[in-house]
């Protein structure tokens, strides 16, 4: 049975005013929003607009200067436990080709410490996972023999291997064909759907957050404009955000 999209009062992630200063720039400028579960909402925005910078603050991984980040109605830092109903697709993920770990012990990692001791346990949570991803049959395949499309589906596995309340996803999609790209934005879409996590995404493909997501972000340093895409999406508001660079990003996907 599919899960029914149903918006609550409380949102799972708030950010309040958040700013975030690299040396003398500042990135982000006072940025706030809330994500809701279920909800599927999309950042866009030009390069350098503080997209990924973002992503990073949001998730603890860069100090920002001010504001708030509240995941679950804790502070991003003191998160403990509840810290594993969030999972993180990274837009590159840096790892020696030959290093020997295979696509089921790379899944694996993602379970909690206190399965590791239990295989049975682990090996079938890996195999659901797969199972989920469209990969069942690869779980002995080494990780650098895997496709770009692949890989991103691995992650998501890693991701899902135990039930999560937010995926978030800094151009996850950056390197992958136009081919794995539409698998995995169908495949998020269909899982999303069935478990009901929400899901955070930066993208710079305009046809695909028009169609799959329902909330959008317009960053350029600030928020310029949000709410749904068939009404956001509005030439007007994506000049503001684009400039003289608008048609190129609206038919880049």
């Amino acid at each position: 049975m599919k899960h029914i999209k149903i918006w609550q009062e409380h949102p799972i992630l708030e950010v309040n005013n958040l700013t975030v200063v690299r040396g003398n720039y500042v990135a982000v400028d006072r940025v706030s929003f809330q994500i809701f579960p279920g909800s599927n909402t999309a950042i866009i925005g030009p390069n350098g607009a503080g997209k990924s910078t973002l992503i990073q603050a949001i998730l603890g991984l860069i100090p920002f200067q001010a504001g708030e980040v509240k995941f679950l109605g804790r502070n991003i830092n003191q998160l403990g436990k509840r810290c594993q109903a969030l999972g993180y697709i990274p837009q590159k993920l840096n790892f020696e080709r030959n290093f020997p770990i295979t696509v089921g012990e790379l899944i694996s990692l993602g379970l909690p410490k206190s399965w590791f001791f239990n295989r049975k346990k682990r090996k079938t949570a890996v195999q659901s996972a797969l199972v989920k991803v469209r990969l069942e049959n690869q779980a002995k395949q080494p990780i650098g023999t895997l496709s770009g499309g692949e890989l991103k589906r691995v992650l998501l596995a890693y991701c899902l291997v135990i039930p999560r309340q937010l995926l978030i996803l800094d151009e996850a999609l950056a390197e992958v064909d136009a081919k794995g790209e539409a698998e995995f934005s169908e495949l998020l879409k269909n899982l999303q759907q069935d478990q009901g996590f929400a899901v955070l995404q930066i993208s710079h493909d305009l046809d695909m957050v028009s169609r799959n997501c329902d909330r959008v972000l317009c960053l350029n340093r600030h928020i310029c404009c949000q709410g749904e895409p068939s009404k956001t999406l509005s030439s007007e508001n994506l000049e503001k955000v684009y400039g003289s660079s608008l048609t190129r990003y609206f038919h880049s996907c």
